[in-house]
């Protein structure tokens, strides 16, 4: 964004505080609108006004213009499955959060029988792994274009829609992209790539087609040229892919460029090159060793890129050790690093307690309770877990920042009418809470027993501690 204080905002709003947005003053809203949590559109006078006089209308214009986000947003596939990358508005994720995870697009390639395409689709589609509290999935598929064939293209690419992901056609030959396109350009694919050979070619299909496109080159000042040549004729989805190269020279090269498109998009305000990006780390097939070396290169290029600034990605593999991790990684990343990831607080019933099973407490950060929740699942006990809002910090740093105390607890234990649904007054508490033990105790009149610090020891801990001797 061009704005950087709430007030630059409130000034073109109506200030009537009329609260049709959803906040309670306009300058709450604008506030909103300046961390993303809110669009200007919201604002329905606004809207109402443009509608109707020129003048309010600029305003709007105006508005939108300097709220948008530093680079583009570009939209993959169409309904409920599309995919928004770019939108980006910081270097580091630190100064305000990144906000469309990389996109992971997982290629199927047209010289494959129709039985290990669909092999290979079901993989993609039906892959899913619980992370503390969200399944992490894959977006989409590359379909690559080998067989130079472009009825052939086209039969493959109408199979690979038909599974309802967004796409990432992979063809240099214009042909078979326009044969592609013919069959699944209302999907709104992503076209891959427009080089300095067949620009002219793809620049065409993007116009016709209305379809967002790839612009790859190594040199950034031609990648640059290309984006001004696109953008001049009216394209307005553009993705830049400046060349993945794997290990070594060729890698640090890919890095460099990468950073080096970002920071001038961010850093000097260059629109010409303030387009999401490209990074494939399926260029690692490329080198010299046995599948597994490949696929652990890949893994590498990715994680890299993750980090620093890739918008999309095209992988080969699809073995568990090189798509948990990046999964895993971009999940931490694009997280915001102001809101930790926290469940509801409340009680929780795990394995159908009775009234005689112990009471639990832990913190709502997610992953301290889906930890918990785990082990105390997967060791078959039954217990009533209270989880106590520490808006999301772990137990040993909420118990240190004043997060995790006795009058806290004691509110819990209200609130959720424990009491009521056991015989006893025990409350096991984590390891690292343990100075709390005492205060606990003499807030809430419950005898506090100290479980262990890690909850995966919680098993043994109960064989030796509960019930409770008396």
């Amino acid at each position: 964004m061009k704005v950087k204080s709430p007030l630059e905002i409130y000034n073109f709003l109506p200030r009537t505080n009329c609260k049709e947005c959803g906040y309670e003053t306009c300058m709450s809203f604008a506030s909103h609108i300046l961390d993303r949590s809110a669009k200007v559109t919201d604002c329905k006078p606004l809207v109402r006004d443009a509608e109707k006089d020129s003048k309010a209308k600029e305003k709007l214009e105006k508005l939108l213009e300097l709220t948008a986000p530093e680079i583009a947003e570009v939209v993959i596939g169409v309904g409920s499955s599309a995919i928004k990358i770019g939108g980006e508005e910081v270097l580091h994720r630190h100064e305000l959060t990144f906000f469309n995870p990389t996109a992971f697009f997982y290629d199927v390639w047209d010289s494959l029988d129709d039985k290990k395409i669909d092999e290979r689709c079901d993989r993609v589609v039906s892959y899913k792994k619980f992370y503390v509290g969200k399944y992490l999935t894959l977006d989409g598929f590359a379909v690559r274009c080998t067989s130079n064939d472009p009825k052939r293209y086209a039969e493959v690419v109408k199979k690979v829609a038909g599974y309802g992901k967004p796409m990432v056609l992979i063809a240099l030959n214009p042909e078979c992209m326009k044969a592609a396109l013919d069959v699944c350009a209302e999907q709104r694919p992503l076209i891959y790539a427009a080089t300095e050979g067949n620009w002219k070619e793809f620049l065409k299909l993007a116009l016709d087609y209305k379809v967002p496109v790839v612009l790859r080159a190594k040199d950034l000042n031609l990648l640059k040229s290309l984006a001004v040549t696109f953008k001049s004729a009216g394209v307005k989805d553009i993705v830049l892919d400046p060349v993945t190269e794997p290990l070594g020279e060729g890698l640090q090269g890919t890095f460099e460029r990468v950073i080096q498109l970002r920071r001038k998009a961010i850093l000097d305000g260059d629109k010409d090159v303030a387009y999401p990006i490209m990074v494939t780390p399926i260029a690692a097939w490329l080198i010299e060793g046995d599948e597994v070396t490949k696929s652990y290169w890949e893994a590498v290029i990715a994680g890299i890129f993750i980090v620093k600034y890739a918008d999309a990605m095209i992988f080969h593999s699809l073995d568990q050790h090189v798509v948990m991790p990046t999964l895993t990684l971009r999940f931490n990343i694009y997280t915001d690093p102001r809101t930790p990831v926290q469940v509801a607080p409340g009680l929780r019933e795990i394995n159908n307690p009775t009234p005689d099973d112990p009471v639990m407490i832990t913190t709502n950060f997610a992953l301290t309770y889906y930890t918990v929740e785990n082990d105390l699942g997967s060791a078959k006990i039954r217990a009533w877990l209270l989880v106590l809002n520490t808006e999301g910090i772990c137990v040993e740093a909420s118990v240190a920042g004043g997060k995790f105390t006795a009058s806290k607890v004691k509110e819990l234990i209200n609130e959720t009418k424990i009491a009521e649904k056991v015989k006893h007054r025990y409350l096991i508490i984590p390891g690292l809470a343990a100075r709390l033990q005492g205060s606990i105790e003499d807030e809430t009149g419950w005898k506090v027993l100290v479980g262990p610090i890690d909850s995966g020891r919680i098993k043994g801990w109960m064989e030796k501690n509960w019930p409770p001797k008396k």
